[in-house]
Parts: C-alpha cells; sequence; structure tokens
C-alpha cells in the first residue's frame, strides 16, 4: 500500500478466506517492493527476507505454479455464456450455468457444449515475465483461444491466440507477459453438431514467472517428493513406490499393493492386488520356431501368491515358424529380410523377375511372428492422454492383437509409416482424381460392450484424421482405403474398449484383431508377384519401362496401346484393353485418360429438334446455404455447399475448409487450414453472429462430388437417381439437364460412397448464374444422408437459339415495298446460339396498279366480243339468205313454173359471193363494203346472171 506523503510502502496481509482474520502478520512499513526471491524461496512477510521452503515443498521464486486441481486454485474464475449472443435470455443463461472448466486432479477440463466456457486468473507482474502451461486439444470441433489482456483491457495481439490441434498427447505454450497487470482467459467454445460428443480440452502445470516474489511454498503434489530445502521442483516416485501430499521421501508399496501410474511419470498409492485369473498371458516366439509362452502382462497388477490365483502355464511345443511376409525371404539366423528390387517371393525364396516384368512393390502383412521394421505399437492414456511407454497390440501368428493395456479406456495404438509411393507413370502425368495407391486390411472386433474402433490417416506428420470408426462387435471384413497423395503417409489403428474410466479392468477380453495389411505401390517396397511391362526400343536395346500415359499394355505382346478415345485407364490395371473404361454420356476423357470431364457443353436430340447447351455461364463456383439447424442448446448453424458444375478441364475447383484452428489466418491464405478440392463439397458454418467473433466457423469439410459419372437427361445412371419430385415440375417443356457425380469416401453408413446429383433447369426469368435450392423435403440437400441433390436454374441453362425458336412476319405492300421482319418465339426458351435474321424488304405490286390492269383487260375484252358480236351477225345474215333462195326454188318446182336455166346458185356463184363479201380488206372496209350494198331505198342489191351467161343487170 502506498503513502502518499512519504512515498514509502506498507505491506498489508490479505486473508485468501474473506473474514477470517486470525494469524495474519502486522503492516510491515517497507521502503521496496520490486526484488524477488530466487527460485526455492519464498518471502517471509514478518521479515521481508528470502527464506528457503522446507523439504516436502517447492516454489518458482519469481514466479507461481498451478499443478493441482483437486479444486480451482485461489484467483481463478470459471465463466460460461451462451453463444447466441443476440438470444442471451435468462433461461439461455440458465443453460449454461454448468458448462464451465472442471478440475480433474491433475488438470482442468473444458466444457464440450455449444456455450462458451472461460478460465481466468488476473496476476500483477513487477516485471516482464511469461505464462506457461501444457494443453491436450484433439478435436477440432472445439475452438480454443487463449490471450492476455493489459491494464487498459486491451487483449495482445499474437498469433498463438488460436490453438492448434495437440498431435501427440500434451504439448507446451508459452506467452510472454508485460509488466504491470495481466488477465490470463482460456476461452473454448464446442460446436459438434453431430451425435458425437466433442472431446474436452485439458490444462494443466499454469506457470506464471515476472511476480516479485511468492509468500508461499507449494506442497508437493502426491507421487512426488522435495528431501531438501529451497527446492525449485519436486522429484518423481520411482516405480513400486508412492508418495502423499508434501511428502519428503517415498514409501514402499506393501506386498499386497500395486501403485498406479500418475501425470509425469510419479507413482501414488493405488490399491490391492487383485487376484490372477490367467488372462494376462502373451505368446513368445523364439528363433526359428514359435513356441506358445506365458508371461504376465505389464503392468502387472494381479497376485500370484494369493490364495485362488493360477500360476503361469507351461510352455507349448516348438514348431516351425510359418513362412515370411510376400516379398521377404527367411536368413540363416531365420529372420525376415526383404527381397532385392526386381526380384519377388512368396515368403521364403527371391525369385527374379522374368524378362518383360517388373515388380510390383508394396508391403503385404499377413503372418505376424514379429512387428514389421516400420510399425509400432504404444498406448495411450485415456485419462491424461499420455504415451505410457507399453505395448499396445501383441502378434499371434496368423494376426495381431490388442494387448490387455493398463486401464479399459486407455487408447491401443498401431501405427504403419510409409515413406512415398511408387504410381505408374500414367498416374503421376495427372494431379486431379487420382489413386496413387491403395490399403486394404482385414480386421475383427470382439466386445462385449461400447467398444471403437478408429482407423487415422496422417499425411506430411500432419495430425491423423479419422477416416472410419466401426463401435461395437465386427465380424471379420476387409476395409479399402484409397490414397490420393504421394507422400509420407502414416496409418494408425486405436482401439478403445470404453470411454469411462473405471479403476481396474473388467473388459480384458474385448479385442481388435488385425488379420492382413496390404499396401500396393509403396516406395521401396517389396513385391510378391512380377506384372507384364512395356517393352520400349532404347540405345541398350530392349528396356523395362512403363507406358506412357493412357496407354495400356498388351499382355501378349508386352507392347503398349492407346486408349480408345473418351475412355479412362484403369491405374491399378492398366492390362489389356478391358483397362479402359469408357467415359460416361456427356462426357468425353482428357489426353492422358486419367479421367473424364464435360466441357461445359451438352446436345441431345428430340422427336422435333437437337437441343445444344453451353453452360459456361455456369462455370464459376458458387456457393449454397441450407436452412439454419439448431444443436440443442440452441446453437444455430447452416450446412454450406460449394459447387463447381464442371469444374476446369476435370479440375475439381470447389474448396472447403475447416479453419477451426486457424481463424487468425487471413481469407485467402489458408496455408495451415484443412481443406478438400471437389466438384461439390459440404462444410458446417456457424456464423460470425453466433460465435461472437469476426469471422464465422467453417468445419468439417466433406466431398460429395469426387468425379464426374455423367451428363443426361435420364433420371438415373450408374446406380444414381435424381427423382423428379423431390423438386417443383418443369413446365416450359424443355427437359432438365442433370449432372451425376460420385465422391471416393466410403463411410460405413454410405457403403457404396456419396453420390451427387446437380439438376439444371431452363429458366428464362432468372439471369446467369441464376438460383439455386434444395429438395423441399431434405432442407440439408439429402434425405439418407448419402445422395445429395441440387436443382440449378437459369437462363443459361436453356438451350442454345435454332432457327426453331423464332418465325416471321410478313407487312403488307405500302409504295411496291413490302418487308419480312423475324421475332423470337414467345416464351423465349433459347440463349446465345443464332442470331435473329435481319428484315427483309422485297419491291411488290400494288392494288392500284392492278386495278388498272384490270380495266385495261376490261375495255379490251369489251371491244373484242363488241366485233366479234357483228362478225356473227353478218355470218346470220348470210345464211338467211342463202336459206331463202333456197324456199324460192323450192316454191317453183312445186307450181311447175318454167324451168330456169339455172335453178338455184350456179356453181361458183357462192364462189363469187364469198368474194364479195370475203374480200380481204381491214375491219373497217369490211363494214364500209357491207353498208354501201345497200340501196337508198332500203332494199339490197343482188347482182343476177342471166342464163345466157350475159352481162349483170339490176333486178
Amino acid at each position: 500500500m502506498l503513502n502518499r506523503d512519504t512515498g514509502s510502502r506498507w505491506r498489508v496481509a490479505v486473508p485468501h478466506t474473506p473474514g477470517l482474520c486470525t494469524s495474519l502478520p502486522d503492516p510491515v512499513k517497507g521502503t521496496e517492493c520490486s526484488f524477488s526471491c530466487r527460485a526455492g524461496e519464498f518471502l517471509d512477510m514478518k521479515d521481508q527476507s528470502c527464506k528457503p521452503c522446507a523439504e516436502g515443498r517447492y516454489s518458482l521464486g519469481t514466479g507461481i505454479r498451478f499443478d493441482e486441481w483437486d479444486e480451482l486454485p485461489h484467483g481463478f474464475a470459471s465463466l460460461s455464456t451462451n453463444m447466441e449472443i443476440e438470444d442471451s435470455t435468462t433461461e439461455s443463461m440458465e443453460n449454461c450455468t454448468a458448462s464451465k472448466w472442471v478440475p480433474l486432479g491433475d488438470y482442468i477440463s473444458s466444457n464440450t457444449d455449444e456455450c462458451t466456457a472461460t478460465l481466468m486468473y488476473a496476476v500483477n507482474l513487477k516485471q516482464s515475465g511469461t505464462v506457461n502451461f501444457e494443453y491436450y486439444y484433439p478435436d477440432s470441433s472445439i475452438i480454443f483461444e487463449f490471450f492476455v489482456q493489459n491494464d487498459q483491457c486491451q487483449p495482445n495481439v499474437d498469433d498463438s491466440r488460436w490453438m492448434k490441434t495437440t498431435e501427440k498427447g500434451w504439448e507446451f505454450h508459452s506467452v510472454e507477459l508485460n509488466r504491470g497487470n495481466n488477465v490470463l482467459y482460456w476461452r473454448t467454445t464446442a460446436f459438434s453438431v453431430g451425435s458425437k460428443v466433442s472431446k474436452p480440452v485439458l490444462v494443466r502445470n499454469i506457470a506464471i514467472t515476472g511476480v516479485a516474489y511468492t509468500s508461499e511454498c507449494f506442497p508437493c503434489k502426491p507421487g512426488t517428493y522435495a528431501d531438501k530445502q529451497g527446492s525449485s521442483f519436486c522429484e518423481l516416485c520411482p516405480a513400486n513406490s508412492y508418495s502423499n501430499k508434501g511428502e519428503t521421501s517415498c514409501h514402499p508399496c506393501d506386498p499386497d499393493k500395486y501403485s498406479g501410474e500418475v501425470s509425469e511419470g510419479g507413482w501414488s498409492l493405488v490399491g490391492g492386488l487383485p487376484i490372477n485369473t490367467g488372462r494376462n498371458r502373451k505368446e513368445n516366439h523364439p528363433s526359428g520356431h514359435t513356441q506358445l509362452m506365458y508371461k504376465w502382462a505389464q503392468p502387472k497388477i494381479c497376485g500370484e501368491d494369493l490364495e485362488g490365483a493360477v500360476k503361469l502355464p507351461a510352455s507349448g511345443v516348438k514348431t516351425r515358424c510359418p513362412p515370411c511376409n510376400p516379398g521377404f525371404f527367411k536368413t540363416n539366423n531365420s529372420t525376415c529380410e526383404p527381397c532385392p528390387y526386381g526380384s519377388y517371393s512368396n515368403g521364403s525364396d527371391c525369385s527374379h523377375c522374368p524378362a518383360g516384368t517388373e515388380p510390383a512393390v508394396g508391403f503385404e502383412y499377413k503372418w505376424w511372428n514379429t512387428l514389421p521394421s516400420n510399425m509400432e505399437t504404444t498406448v495411450l492414456s485415456g485419462i491424461n492422454f499420455e504415451y505410457k511407454g507399453m505395448t499396445g497390440w501383441e502378434v499371434a501368428g496368423d494376426h495381431i492383437y490388442t494387448a490387455v493395456g493398463a486401464s479399459d479406456n486407455d487408447f491401443m495404438i498401431l501405427t504403419l509409416v510409409v515413406p512415398g509411393f511408387r504410381p505408374p507413370q500414367s498416374v503421376m502425368a495427372d494431379t486431379e482424381n487420382k489413386e496413387v495407391a491403395r490399403i486394404t486390411f482385414v480386421f475383427e472386433t470382439i466386445c462385449s460392450v461400447n467398444c471403437e474402433l478408429y482407423f487415422m490417416v496422417g499425411v506430411n506428420s500432419r495430425t491423423n484424421t479419422p477416416v472410419e470408426t466401426w463401435k461395437g462387435s465386427k465380424g471379420k471384413q476387409s476395409y479399402t482405403y484409397i490414397i490420393e497423395e504421394n507422400a509420407t503417409m502414416s496409418f494408425t489403428w486405436a482401439f478403445q474398449r470404453t470411454t469411462f474410466h473405471e479403476t481396474g479392468r473388467k473388459y480384458t477380453n474385448d479385442v481388435a484383431k488385425i488379420y492382413s495389411i496390404n499396401v500396393t505401390n509403396v516406395m521401396d517396397g517389396v513385391a510378391s508377384y512380377c506384372r507384364p511391362c512395356a517393352l520400349e526400343a532404347s540405345d541398350m536395346g530392349s528396356s523395362c519401362t512403363s507406358c506412357p500415359a493412357g496407354f495400356y499394355i498388351d499382355r501378349d505382346s508386352g507392347t503398349c496401346h492407346s486408349c480408345p478415345p473418351n475412355t479412362i485407364l484403369k491405374a491399378h490395371q492398366p492390362y489389356g484393353i478391358q483397362a479402359c473404361i469408357p467415359c460416361g454420356p456427356g462426357t468425353k476423357s482428357n489426353k492422358i485418360h486419367s479421367l473424364c470431364y464435360n466441357d461445359c457443353t451438352f446436345s441431345i436430340g428430340t422427336p422435333t429438334r437437337v437441343l445444344d447447351y453451353n453452360f459456361l455461364a455456369l462455370a464459376n463456383t458458387v456457393s449454397l446455404a441450407g436452412g439454419p439447424s439448431f444443436t440443442s442448446k440452441g446453437l444455430k448453424y447452416f450446412h454450406h455447399f460449394t459447387l463447381s458444375l464442371c469444374g476446369n478441364q476435370g479440375k475439381k475447383m470447389s474448396v472447403c475448409a475447416d479453419n477451426v484452428t486457424d481463424l487468425r489466418i487471413p481469407e485467402g491464405e489458408s496455408g495451415f487450414s484443412k481443406s478438400i478440392t471437389a466438384y461439390v463439397c459440404q462444410a458446417v458454418i456457424i456464423p460470425p453472429e453466433v460465435t461472437g467473433y469476426k469471422a464465422g466457423v467453417s468445419s468439417q469439410p466433406v466431398s460429395l462430388a469426387d468425379r464426374l459419372i455423367g451428363v443426361t437427361t435420364d433420371m438415373t445412371l450408374d446406380g444414381i437417381t435424381s427423382p423428379a419430385e423431390l423438386f417443383h415440375p418443369e413446365s416450359l417443356g424443355i427437359p432438365d439437364v442433370i449432372f451425376f457425380y460420385r465422391s471416393n469416401d466410403v463411410t460405413q453408413s454410405c457403403s457404396f460412397g456419396r453420390s451427387t446429383t446437380i439438376r439444371v433447369r431452363c429458366s428464362p426469368l432468372k439471369p446467369a448464374p441464376g438460383s439455386l435450392s434444395l429438395p423441399s423435403t431434405c432442407s440439408d440437400g439429402t434425405c439418407d444422408g448419402c445422395n445429395f441433390h441440387f436443382l440449378w436454374e437459369s437462363l443459361a441453362a436453356c438451350p442454345l437459339c435454332s432457327p426453331a425458336d423464332y418465325h416471321a412476319i410478313v407487312s403488307s405492300c405500302v409504295a411496291g415495298i413490302q418487308k419480312t421482319t423475324y421475332v423470337w418465339r414467345e416464351p423465349k426458351l433459347c440463349v446465345g446460339g443464332i442470331s435473329l435474321p435481319e428484315q427483309r424488304v422485297t419491291i411488290c405490286k400494288t392494288i392500284d396498279f392492278w386495278l388498272k390492269v384490270g380495266i385495261s383487260a376490261g375495255t379490251c375484252t369489251a371491244i373484242l366480243l363488241t366485233v366479234l358480236t357483228c362478225y356473227f351477225w353478218k355470218k346470220n345474215q348470210k345464211l338467211e339468205y342463202k336459206y331463202s333462195k333456197l324456199v324460192m326454188n323450192a316454191t317453183l318446182k312445186d307450181c311447175d313454173l318454167p324451168a330456169a336455166d339455172s335453178c338455184a346458185i350456179m356453181e361458183g356463184e357462192d364462189v363469187e359471193d364469198d368474194l364479195i363479201f370475203t374480200s380481204k380488206k381491214s375491219l373497217f372496209g369490211k363494214i364500209k363494203s357491207f353498208t354501201s350494198k345497200r340501196t337508198p331505198d332500203g332494199f339490197d342489191s343482188v347482182p343476177l346472171k342471166t342464163s345466157s351467161g350475159g352481162p349483170d343487170m339490176d333486178l
């Protein structure tokens, strides 16, 4: 306490428990309080001097340390809040009251629900110092951050705020602290949206340096001791001994007692020895022969001298060891060594590959006499997640099985490390959708409770990621994992009998067995057989090489042949034409025949026309979020989908990341974030308004579409169905184009892998890129968790325009000009393609012109009819005349008149008359001649001949 008048300071003792004021030292006046005590010393408040810690205690001098968590240490506070900031009602706060950091002896454990739990500690430093602690952070479905606030309540801007998941057990973390007040925050928030409960974050051994002094020494925790004064740390008790809190030495266990392991390797008293039941036995394999031998399983927690205990059975009869694993040969001292490259074996002797063949390198383990050199086994504690240095799996001839372990909830770990792969050249030439190798193993689990077997894969020493989990008893079965990256891989099998921790071992009969493990295309591997290879000419003659990309090997001739167009080559079986697999409808193969893709074009024939599509306007990556979902505590999250319809020449474009452990990385710099690339991928998104962070949380990325199966208008392709009833029906008469995809991920619930369909529909009212939608009955895009369906409506999904999509309109003839205009049919159900033809102008005749022509033609016709009328009237007159003459002649004959010299018209007279009337004159002349023959009195003048042929006379 500062005295402002004198400038001096007073040291005043403040009780930890308010109201308890007994045995406190009196206030002491001091001159300076920035001094510090050395490690192993504490400040005596009475005489203000540093004194050494007593035996059984320790101190850090200028620091404090918290390594006992039986209860929350003094000065710590644990708070909890609901992630839903906007909905922080009283009810939601009550739901999170139990979601706090919980002390559990050697460590403190975080919450595992959707609440935000904060562990706080305030400290005043007289000089710059550090805060150190160990943490175990195995589950990325929890956000874990550690930060420090200063006097102005400003958090430190440190890249280490966002903690990364731990890879192997506990990890150490250190942060520098400034002089003055510092408030330390450990904050966790879980957001596991599945049924599986998240694993908590554990923190222990918190040490803070930079304080001026410590006024007390801390007692050694159980399992440790300090046998001298002034200790800065406590020693660990050796095995088979124990110590209590604050001990100066360790005590040996009684004969009927045993000690159990605690953190950091110390030992504390646990309990009495159980009677041996005979289940702790193990097989042993001497050199050259196998013999069933028995020894106590470690750690030995049973007494063989107690009443009712069994003894170790006698060893069995020696028998010859089974052969070595394929690709290995047996040496003179009965050990198994790998065959050199270029040879193979079935487990006995090595043989050179025949000419024209090459070894199929890999690892095939089916005999388990000893653990292979590239495999290791250990036990991971299910309590404090430390490696115990014990054997987790035991070999047993034809299989390997899980050992007993120290506790039923321990993890039995078996790890296989592969340095790299040697895939065929045809696979290495492409970076997308490839199969570098595959691992296949046969296993079996026998369980009486809720056991679990995990299979995990790690790439380039990164954290092992579980790819499959089997719960409960599983019959003998095989599992295959496709490896798509040429890198150093680690494959881990972890078996846990139960997640609950209880004293003793009740489920030792629950075991997992692995019968065989087969890894293909392993770099520096061994071969169990030789496969034909291509023969190509070289300077040195024939050499055995791999075929070029996209070529298969003819088994008879050993020569390379290119796969037919639009087929892809099986990477793991490039022999014979049958290795070339045809691409699906609407797709074609790339140049090296490694994958099938669609170039965003499609064509389909209908009874009336051919529909051509161009989806390039839909080629960009798009995103879609499903409806909000809620956990049991009301945490809101979304299933976020990213889609790339065509990809880029078969290269997948959609990326889904896991940024939980790396929220500090700026957007676009996903250097450390876990991400996957696919045609369609899904991630769980928790929006920033829920988490309270600046950026949303993206977690649990899953690939839904790794390869394109085909593009068609049919609803079913290769066993995948896109039911039309999932979406509102198409009503424009243009068929939907459906893209079919498959995922390589095979899970326990999806034994054939996941599949995805994207139904692309013509929608003239939705310009590109249009809109994406999920099935109304399945808000998360899937109804069964394995088959996902999307509807993409857009104008860009309409077929290309063709002459069938427009018609012509012909205008009337105006001023001798007629126009023909072309317009689209409504509604317009096409896009792009051909353009409308230009307007066409033609010369035409108007109605006035044709009216004039008609009048002229009518006038001419009338004149012609008039002339014809006159002509026929004239002919009629002539006929009447002839008839009259005939009548007259007939009358004279009847009356006996004297006969004329010539009765009727003489021969030639008619001709004469014809000459008179039909002489070739003009029409006008004929009319004139006709009129001139009449006498003025109106009678016709007819010339007559005498019988004697005299001259004519007028009658």
